[in-house]
């Protein structure tokens, strides 16, 4: 595998619309990262990253050599108030970087921006056969702390998901 120039992380602005809903399209028809099965469009994105920035969310995009790499995002782990310093990350690279310290970059910018805003947890919820975002979230310091068997479908199968967590105040 070759490796790639770093990634540069920076916000996500309107102009990135139509690359993240390609991205997030092909993790809901291609993988098991996403269980969601309904495609997005770059208006339905739009309202979502709305919905995060006016929540006090970040939506970062990666960037290798000036062409859009991957995005990241984190949001509320439960609708509830007693979970208000515990956010749930997303992170997606594009099929060609996979691999390649992409989805590193963007879960240490985003693990900086949660600390910045004085959360406490980052959740990260991983399909349990998706072993590459096990091992990103493991490198950087998430610890396994539940399976939940058959909890999920998609494909026409059952799917178990591992739950992870990292400290962020200490």
């Amino acid at each position: 595998m070759t490796k790639s120039a770093p990634a540069s992380i920076r916000d996500a602005v309107t102009g990135d619309l139509p690359a993240i809903s390609t991205l997030y399209n092909h993790a809901v028809r291609e993988t098991t990262a996403i269980w969601n099965e309904t495609l997005s469009d770059p208006q339905e994105r739009r309202r979502w990253m709305g919905e995060r920035l006016a929540a006090g969310f970040p939506v970062l995009v990666a960037e290798v050599d000036g062409q859009f790499a991957g995005y990241g995002t984190y949001g509320p782990f439960r609708p509830h108030e007693g979970y208000r310093d515990t956010v749930e990350n997303s992170v997606y690279v594009t099929p060609d970087l996979q691999g390649r310290g992409v989805g590193g970059a963007l879960l240490d910018a985003l693990i900086e921006r949660a600390r910045a805003q004085g959360l406490h947890v980052m959740v990260a919820g991983i399909e349990a056969g998706n072993a590459a975002s096990i091992a990103l979230h493991a490198a950087r310091g998430f610890t396994e702390t539940g399976r939940m068997p058959e909890v999920g479908q998609k494909f026409g199968r059952r799917l178990d998901l591992v739950l992870m967590q990292k400290m962020l105040q200490r």
